[in-house]
């Protein structure tokens, strides 16, 4: 474990302190980091993508066993920092910004601890990114087990559908919150995704995903109704959307209790409704 002291002393001495807004929690388990690492399958082939940097502890794992590493870190304090301790590898690319917004090279792999505050929103634009073979995260415990939850679950919703759709979702191994410092208020778990080709047929990949996005928001309800506010959300008549609706497929049955298969059956009756609608 890296010593608290350590990392309060590196901070100090560059007048930092983690700014909770940020969601900063550095990762203390060097263990573990060589394991995430592991976990990865990294070679001198692959160019990893760090999302939240910090200190650079993990970023010194993946330069070593990794072809290129692309550290991008939000907080210029903490890029000042990583630009000292890691001007020795010359395969680090420090890159300061939002990683959700920032210009990025290519890479094909991601180890990282993101900040909590944007994993959801990091894990879809890691689905949908191009490129990506393998990503490898330590998100909340909650947010794992939305990830490979069952329908019918309290769990289960727009996330666990994007991700299955995109990907093969294994969680590695808890990560207990006295891993950091500062402590969350929160467990972690450490997931791996291995993305790969749709395991069913979508007609048009946007309005399933749009969609899901819309049923979900009305996972309660039956899907003739949520169906119907989840077309007119997307700018759809109403009275198109209601008659387009009742004759659905799965009707009758609650959003969360579908299937991610039976969703994409709604999506493509959907599709193939809209092509025959007169224009």
């Amino acid at each position: 474990m890296i010593p608290i002291k350590k990392v309060k002393a590196i901070l100090r001495s560059y007048g930092l302190k983690p700014k909770k807004k940020l969601g900063q929690h550095f990762l203390l388990d060097e263990r573990l980091m060589e394991r995430l690492a592991d976990h990865a399958q990294l070679s001198e082939r692959d160019v990893v993508l760090d999302a939240g940097a910090g200190l650079g502890f993990l970023t010194e794992v993946l330069a070593r066993r990794s072809g290129k590493v692309l550290a991008v870190e939000i907080d210029r304090g903490l890029v000042r920092a990583l630009r000292d301790r890691l001007a020795g590898y010359q395969n680090v690319r420090i890159i300061e910004g939002d990683v959700l917004k920032v210009p990025l090279p290519s890479f094909n792999k991601t180890v990282s601890t993101p900040p909590y505050n944007i994993i959801s929103r990091l894990i879809f634009w890691l689905l949908d990114r191009p490129g990506l073979d393998v990503a490898v995260l330590v998100v909340q415990e909650e947010l794992a087990r939305r990830l490979v939850a069952e329908p019918n679950t309290d769990d289960y919703g727009r996330l666990t559908v994007t991700a299955y759709y995109r990907a093969d979702v294994e969680v590695l191994e808890p990560v207990p919150r006295d891993r950091f410092w500062p402590q969350p208020d929160v467990d972690s778990v450490a997931v791996k995704f291995i993305k790969r080709p749709a395991p069913f047929k979508v007609l048009d990949e946007d309005l399933f995903l749009a969609l899901v996005r819309g049923l979900f928001s009305h996972r309660n309800k039956m899907v003739r109704r949520a169906l119907r506010l989840a077309l007119a959300a997307l700018g759809m008549d109403e009275q198109d959307a209601r008659k387009l609706a009742e004759g659905a497929p799965h009707a009758t049955r609650r959003v969360r209790e579908l299937m991610p298969e039976d969703l994409a059956e709604i999506a493509n009756y959907v599709s193939e409704q809209m092509k025959q609608a007169p224009t």
